[in-house]
């Protein structure tokens, strides 16, 4: 009887843990290089617009960013609430800062 307590206890604990294989890292892996390439091919491709270009830059950084929180920091599991919610205070007081210098510079 003892042994069957033990092995449902183990199984509560197996599924509470679940172990993460290498798939999600590899798909993180391969949509970071795919997102690499793009860039680099927008910046070496010489007949592209600049503006265009930095919009291009700008857009495959933003959503690397997110691709490196959610696969290789974990961000998309659960209790990383108070991390999320630092990186997000520390992105407005960046974008705050920035806001206000640009004013300050070009009033």
């Amino acid at each position: 009887m003892s042994s069957n307590h033990d092995h449902s206890a183990s199984g509560e604990a197996t599924k509470r843990h679940k172990v993460e294989g290498p798939q999600k890292h590899i798909v993180g892996f391969v949509m970071s290089l795919a997102l690499t390439i793009i860039a680099f091919a927008a910046v070496s491709a010489g007949e592209i617009n600049a503006t265009f270009t930095y919009i291009i830059l700008v857009s495959m950084a933003v959503i690397q960013v997110f691709i490196q929180m959610a696969f290789w920091m974990h961000m998309k599991d659960r209790g990383h609430l108070f991390p999320i919610i630092g990186i997000l205070a520390g992105v407005f007081v960046v974008f705050t800062m920035v806001i206000m210098a640009l004013y300050w510079v070009w009033w």
